[in-house]
């Protein structure tokens, strides 16, 4: 059993849980179906001041089920079919289009750990394609969005590390792909997908080492000594014949350095994907140590094994930039504030200032460019250190371009 936490504000009163609750410990505390009255019994059942966990396959099934029923309702279905449409075990939502609504990260993120889990499902290939799909067509559509969504993810909940590590790689890759290094479009899908799966041969161990205080052990050193490789058997297993996708998961952390150009298909996109990898990793915190900072990584990424630029790593600094979205900084007014938008270089990000010069928490957002000298950056600020309850939902739409209207 593998358990997550939810929210208490998605629990529905009145209405049949979507599936069961339980504890830490994966104890019983109340099962699908059953009714929640009030909230007084909310937390007779959970206790106050606990956090409440589901089983992540039911969570799967639940939020399955919830996009057949928005994707139903933006196509006008009718009433009485949204009515009948039940919750199905292993709802798959493969056949389905990447309809207009904002995407669901969270659900994305469940999606991929799902996929990533279980590469023995029939419906590997088709869900792995939709993933990508989705993935593409939000990035496409608003990249700072992407961004923000994704690196707030791998910086917040460890436990499913894996699954948004790919994602975020897959996303950074995509864009230094397309807008900086102007590769064709099958080559960055393919790209894409290589990233996603790069670590299919480890996803459990990769999950179990972010949670780990301890070093790995020689077993799983040898695990990961071998996972490229295993990635690549089960991606073959799975009926996976592209040559560069499968070059590039198997050289993803061995691609030497040099120029692009006089590299295969499958070499330029393996190196592309090692310095995304080295760069998201190094930003995202473990149990057993705390994240590097924006300026580290991206030192590490841009300079080569010769300590020349790499043209990679430069590609990725300059789609994605020093100061990603959902990262956090100080400014010279020493407010505290949010990423949310690439700027017109990549020290000159949009934020959204959420602790005041006073170093007390804003009521709203408040919009600064950074490109104007009063409010430059002057540090990053560790995410471990910002004691503000993040609100994706809230402050996704201001990574939009329309944002800068608000100046």
């Amino acid at each position: 059993m593998r358990l997550i936490t939810v929210s208490l504000d998605s629990i529905r009163l009145g209405e049949p849980l979507p599936y069961a609750l339980r504890d830490a410990k994966g104890t019983l505390l109340a099962n699908k179906g059953y009714v929640i009255q009030s909230k007084a019994e909310l937390e007779k059942v959970i206790g106050k001041g606990f956090e409440i966990f589901v089983d992540i396959v039911d969570a799967e099934n639940h939020r399955s089920y919830v996009n057949r029923l928005r994707h139903m309702v933006s196509s006008n279905k009718a009433l009485g079919e949204i009515a009948s449409t039940k919750i199905a075990p292993g709802a798959d939502p493969t056949r389905m289009e990447v309809g207009d609504a904002p995407p669901d990260w969270l659900d994305m993120q469940v999606q991929a750990n799902s996929l990533l889990r279980d590469t023995s499902a029939a419906h590997f290939l088709p869900r792995l394609h939709y993933l990508n799909k989705q993935l593409r067509v939000y990035t496409q559509r608003n990249p700072n969005g992407a961004l923000f969504a994704l690196f707030h993810l791998s910086a917040s909940e460890i436990r499913l590390y894996s699954a948004t590590h790919a994602m975020l790689v897959s996303v950074m890759c995509g864009l230094a792909a397309r807008e900086v290094l102007n590769w064709p479009e099958e080559t960055e899908a393919a790209l894409c997908l290589a990233a996603l799966t790069m670590n299919v041969g480890m996803t459990e161990l990769q999950d179990r080492l972010a949670v780990q205080m301890s070093p790995p052990t020689p077993e799983q050193r040898i695990q990961i000594d071998q996972h490229a490789v295993r990635s690549v058997q089960l991606l073959e297993q799975l009926g996976i014949s592209d040559k560069a996708w499968l070059e590039a998961v198997s050289d993803h952390h061995g691609a030497p350095p040099g120029p692009l150009a006089g590299m295969s298909d499958g070499r330029r996109m393996a190196r592309l994907i090692q310095r995304a990898d080295m760069f998201a990793a190094r930003l995202a915190p473990r149990a057993s140590r705390v994240p590097t900072s924006p300026a580290a990584a991206m030192q590490a990424s841009y300079f080569d094994e010769n300590r020349q630029v790499d043209e990679a790593g430069a590609a990725l600094i300059k789609a994605v930039g020093i100061y990603s979205p959902g990262s956090f900084v100080r400014l010279t007014t020493n407010e505290v504030a949010i990423v949310v938008q690439r700027g017109a270089n990549t020290t000159t990000p949009k934020v959204a200032v959420l602790i005041n010069r006073e170093g007390i928490p804003t009521a709203d957002p408040i919009i600064r460019d950074t490109g104007l000298r009063d409010y430059r950056i002057v540090a990053s600020v560790p995410h471990r250190d910002v004691k503000v309850q993040i609100n994706l939902q809230r402050l996704l739409p201001l990574t939009v371009t329309a944002a800068s209207d608000r100046f």
